[in-house]
């Protein structure tokens, strides 16, 4: 596992190796001494969760606020994403921005997202498998949502006209939005 820092303070890039022979592929995605050791967090994942989409679906952006807000730990086992978070901690210096990054089953990257963060996600193949872990359960009650094209944030998804969800297309815009996190 080779992780890598980026500069949002606690997004990681983590790099599994992955092991193959005449008998096909093994890959270790978590290990959570070594999570610990290597980066410095306590994190406890309580609840894991798989989408499969096809092609051109966009998914977010996505958070719960406290006491149920979560951390992720992100990766695709089939397929490819661009895999995108948005700041929402009102005192860093990142607030308001955002990371993206290419997850796929061929590079075997993975990302960790602390709480605190918007999280979205394009397809870029059919049938592409998005996994991630939770550090808290998922509460509708404290669910929220940011809009995934709000011209405040930015974001170019690189996609024409994607599919997504009634609800993630009538979300918040970041100006009508009060970020809880710090």
């Amino acid at each position: 596992m080779k992780i890598r820092r980026t500069e949002f303070r606690d997004i990681l890039i983590i790099e599994s190796s992955v092991f193959t022979d005449g008998r096909g592929a093994f890959q270790e995605t978590f290990n959570e001494a070594r999570f610990r050791v290597e980066t410095g967090l306590n994190v406890t994942f309580v609840q894991d969760n798989e989408s499969v989409s096809k092609a051109n679906v966009l998914r977010g952006l996505h958070l719960q606020f406290p006491p149920k807000g979560q951390a992720k730990l992100v990766r695709v086992s089939r397929g490819r994403a661009l895999d995108v978070v948005v700041d929402l901690r009102r005192t860093e210096p990142t607030f308001g921005r955002h990371f993206m990054i290419e997850l796929s089953a061929e590079n075997a990257t993975q990302l960790f997202i602390p709480e605190g963060f918007a999280h979205g996600f394009l397809t870029l193949e059919d049938q592409t498998v998005f996994a991630y872990k939770c550090s808290n359960y998922y509460s509708k009650e404290l669910e929220r949502s940011i809009r995934w094209n709000d011209p405040e944030l930015a974001i170019d998804w690189g996609a024409f006209n994607p599919l997504v969800s009634e609800r993630d297309a009538q979300a918040s815009f970041m100006r009508e939005f009060e970020s809880p996190f710090f």
